[in-house]
């Protein structure tokens, strides 16, 4: 059912969580990070597994965009926790995902709501259990209300 434009979409978001983790985790400069996933991972064969290919201007485009508007996007994801939480409490992949959805309802209104937060629960899915992803399904659908009206 899902379209090759929307299963290139898929790849990309799930390629971006785990771009956006790197850059997180290694500190690596945003034109580099781009430059490697678009030659070593994005359609890309490894170790005999073929990985289906992705939107790349979308993928640049996530990364980007979140790279660019990291400020503002942390400061609404820390908006919806709870009094007692902080961004620093959320585990580091969990944040991405969070990063990435909340990038998109900010900046990608040719996306629609409900497709944004499906998709990045999808990609909750591929790294927590059900109660996680809930939590993703919750805090975006708080920052969709509030940003796209």
């Amino acid at each position: 059912m899902n379209s090759p434009r929307s299963k290139s979409r898929s790849v990309a978001r799930l390629a971006a969580v785990q771009a956006l983790y790197q850059m997180e985790m290694e500190s690596i400069g945003i034109a580099r990070l781009l430059n490697e996933f678009h030659a070593h991972r994005l359609g890309a064969e490894i170790e005999d597994a073929q990985y289906a290919d992705a939107d790349g201007v979308f993928f640049d485009d996530v990364v980007s965009g979140v790279d660019a508007r990291r400020e503002e996007i942390d400061a609404l994801i820390e908006a919806k926790l709870g009094e007692q939480w902080k961004l620093s409490r959320i585990d580091k992949t969990m944040l991405q995902i969070l990063r990435a959805g909340t990038y998109e309802l900010l900046a990608r209104a040719d996306v629609p709501t409900a497709a944004v937060i499906d998709e990045y629960v999808d990609v909750a899915h591929a790294f927590f259990d059900a109660k996680d992803a809930k939590f993703v399904n919750g805090l975006l659908d708080a920052v969709a209300k509030e940003k796209r009206v």
